[in-house]
């Protein structure tokens, strides 16, 4: 059974950069479709990013990448580790939330990401 393990959280200033993995349990090239979303506190949890075998592919919004996090944040896939990360550069205090790995109906534990000052 597939499971999926998240790092990379923690406390940030705005303007900082973060970097969140996923390991999956199982060779990462087996999954066709795996991404990252988030949860702010009091709000429902919006897709980020997703990837494929192909690469990184259209998320929420008319855009590869949500309005909010386009240009700032990138995904990839690293097929030797079975990971897959989240770049996330110029963080901002709407970033603040816990991030989610997630494929099919499978989800990680969460980390947690706080833009503070």
């Amino acid at each position: 059974q597939l499971q999926l393990v998240e790092s990379g959280g923690g406390l940030v200033q705005p303007g900082g950069s973060l970097r969140l993995s996923c390991e999956a349990s199982t060779y990462l090239n087996r999954i066709k479709v795996i991404g990252w979303y988030r949860q702010a506190p009091g709000k429902q949890r919006e897709r980020v990013a997703l990837s494929t075998n192909g690469g990184a592919i259209t998320v929420t919004g008319r855009t590869n990448y949500a309005d909010s996090v386009k240009g700032r944040f990138t995904i990839s896939r690293d097929d030797i580790r079975n990971t897959v990360n989240l770049q996330m550069d110029n963080l901002q205090f709407d970033d603040t939330a816990t991030y989610y790995c997630n494929s099919g109906d499978v989800w990680g534990q969460g980390t947690e990401v706080i833009v503070s000052s």
